[in-house]
């Protein structure tokens, strides 16, 4: 957490606002978050430039800059950006503030890291030395919303590889962005089992697989994502999900099934995470 619906949801609130706006002023508070470089390089990197776009692929943002370079954060477990008018009081773990320079009413904000367990990051980096900077983001696999993912690409992945098909949709090199909470509602929208095997899908269950993955994400998306009972998850402006009202089998163990009615929520482990389904709709 957050997966591809939460991050998504956060890169079109920096589009709408954050694009267009200059950064007059960069303060760093804690080392961890810009572990991959310095607090000194993520300053001289921001200070002075324009945020150009808001792009995102798997649960990575990036924002281009008018330097030629780009920022990354990466939210991890507990990483949020927000969006405050200049001087708010700022919650605790906050650890990288960009001050904007006015807009054009003469408003100031700011823009805030917050992560009580930095393990999220902010990195300043070359985008045409990514291989060397970020190697993680260059092995990035297919992402189902910025690429599109075929069904033919989609059956590449599945038939090429002998994998269960909860693992491999966890796999990051194959298709980002899928984290635990939506490969669970996936596989249960496709009606398939966590553990079948990857390579001896029907053509028929691939076509399931290929429909979920696209209609689960995007109804996500369009619920501003999922924000589970810790609300570490939020939008710019701290305000959570609701695709955690929608969900079918996570986080329901024990509870009978909404798809069948019949069959009962088990409770399992699959790629040493935890794994929801209904027995009755998943074969």
């Amino acid at each position: 957490m957050p997966e591809l619906p939460e991050v998504e949801t956060v890169r079109r609130g920096l589009e709408r606002h954050a694009v267009g706006r200059r950064v007059g002023r960069v303060e760093v508070g804690r080392e961890r978050t810009v572990r991959r470089t310095s607090a000194q390089a993520v300053i001289d990197g921001l200070t002075g430039t324009t945020i150009l776009a808001a792009n995102r692929r798997g649960k990575y943002l990036f924002l281009p800059l008018d330097s030629g370079d780009e920022v990354m954060i990466h939210l991890r477990m507990s990483g949020q950006v927000l969006v405050a008018e200049a001087g708010s009081p700022r919650p605790p773990h906050t650890h990288v503030v960009l001050h904007f320079d006015p807009d054009a009413a003469g408003e100031r904000h700011e823009l805030w890291f917050v992560d009580p367990r930095t393990f999220g990051e902010v990195v300043v980096f070359d985008p045409d030395h990514v291989e060397t900077e970020l190697p993680d983001v260059a092995r990035l696999g297919v992402d189902p919303i910025v690429d599109d993912l075929s069904l033919p690409e989609l059956r590449r992945i599945l038939r090429s590889r002998r994998r269960l098909l909860k693992p491999l949709l966890l796999d990051q090199h194959l298709i980002t962005g899928i984290g635990n909470i939506y490969a669970d509602e996936i596989l249960h929208e496709a009606r398939l089992r966590p553990n079948r095997i990857s390579n001896e899908l029907s053509t028929q269950s691939e076509r399931r697989l290929h429909a979920a993955i696209h209609r689960i994400l995007n109804e996500a998306i369009d619920a501003g994502g999922s924000t589970l009972s810790d609300a570490q998850y939020v939008d710019l402006f701290g305000e959570g999900g609701s695709y955690q009202d929608a969900h079918h089998v996570y986080g329901r163990a024990g509870e009978r099934c909404r798809t069948c009615g019949v069959g009962w929520i088990r409770l399992t482990v699959s790629a040493q995470r935890s794994t929801h389904y209904c027995p009755r709709c998943q074969r």
